[in-house]
């Protein structure tokens, strides 16, 4: 019953605490709202789907993609591949890239941090490592940026071919296993 009462009292402290800190906050004064009215959404990291002013769709930055799929065709299990995706900013604003992600951990971009000037280019590398991989592939890189959406796919394809070293060896492992396990028995 103590601990409780306490615990009761340091909530009802911490909530005065906040209220007070809200109401000895100022007032901006009218050169500042002055200002703050000035401030272009341009400026704004935030997604201006959810900035508070938003962007029109028209005037938002835009990513547009030389190519939006690499075939990087036919190669042997085990060998990277890298691919640059060149774009530019379409758009009105900056471009901002969030983020950038592959689909699976075989495949990792690299993006550029800065924001891009409308009209500006810029690239994502991506390299995309086929250790463990067998068949066709397709993979995704989805980038999250200040666009309207607010997320884009790009994609790298292509077919991995059973690197024979690696066959080889699975294969004498497997013989391996399956003379260790007959033998204990």
């Amino acid at each position: 019953m103590k601990k409780e009462l306490i615990l009761l009292y340091l909530l009802c402290f911490i909530m005065s605490c906040n209220s007070s800190e809200e109401i000895s906050k100022e007032v901006p004064s009218s050169d500042e709202v002055e200002r703050m009215e000035h401030i272009t959404n341009s400026s704004l990291i935030n997604n201006p789907i959810t900035a508070d002013d938003g962007i029109a769709v028209e005037n938002a930055a835009k990513i547009e993609f030389e190519e939006e799929v690499f075939d990087f065709g036919d190669i042997t299990e085990g060998d990277i591949v890298e691919h640059i995706f060149k774009f530019r900013n379409a758009g009105k604003n900056p471009l901002i890239i969030n983020h950038a992600k592959g689909s699976c951990g075989c495949t990792v971009p690299e993006w550029p941090r800065e924001p891009i000037i409308a009209g500006g280019e810029g690239q994502i590398k991506v390299k995309f490592n086929s250790k463990g991989k067998q068949g066709e592939q397709d993979k995704t890189i989805t980038v999250s940026a200040n666009t309207i959406p607010n997320k884009t796919t790009i994609r790298i394809v292509g077919g991995v071919e059973i690197n024979p070293e690696t066959e080889k060896k699975s294969k004498e492992e497997k013989e391996s296993r399956s003379k260790n396990s007959s033998d204990e028995s």
